[in-house]
């Protein structure tokens, strides 16, 4: 692949995370001890963005957070580069709700299990789900979203990048030749 090749615009995130808000209604039945947490960066904003989607249709704003799992990868020894930590916030007590975690791409599934352990650092919360944007597949670990934007198939050599209009001033979804330029 010479270039960036764009998978989703601003167009088609707005028409998933839509189908993404119906699906996590009809699933838990209402929005009844939902809660909704995004890891960081764009889980973060895409989590709001779900957020939206869901008061438009059921006109009650719904609890919303973000959660920071970096202390909990498995991988912090073997990075060359040491991540930053961002902030933890989640709004009201886990406790015996429905939390979904968003996240922008699922790739080996680390993520969402570092994730899942700080979330218990929290609370039991009665289940745990997992919305991400885009699925690359090549999972590590036995983790499967139950809400998805979208499955990309791609190749190891492959990155592939969310970007959103509020942190990146486009919304789009590319996939680039590994090691080009932005950052995910």
């Amino acid at each position: 692949m010479d270039a960036k090749k764009i998978i989703m615009d601003g167009t088609g995130i707005r028409r998933a995370l839509a189908r993404i808000a119906h699906e996590v209604l009809e699933r838990n039945k209402g929005i009844d001890a939902l809660v909704i947490l995004g890891i960081p960066t764009r889980g973060v904003n895409l989590a709001r963005m779900l957020e939206e989607k869901i008061y438009e249709i059921e006109r009650v704003h719904l609890p919303i957070g973000t959660l920071d799992a970096t202390l909990y990868r498995d991988d912090l020894g073997r990075r060359e580069e040491q991540p930053s930590l961002k902030e933890t916030d989640i709004p009201i007590s886990i406790e015996g709700k429905h939390v979904v975690l968003f996240d922008d791409v699922l790739f080996t599934g680390r993520t969402i299990r570092a994730a899942m352990n700080a979330l218990i650092d929290f609370g039991r919360p009665k289940t745990i789900q997992l919305a991400v944007l885009i699925d690359r597949g090549f999972r590590e670990l036995p983790i499967r979203a139950d809400y998805v934007g979208k499955n990309i198939p791609t190749s190891l050599k492959e990155d592939v990048q969310v970007h959103l209009e509020d942190v990146d001033g486009v919304s789009e979804v590319i996939v680039i030749p590994k090691g080009d330029g932005v950052e995910a």
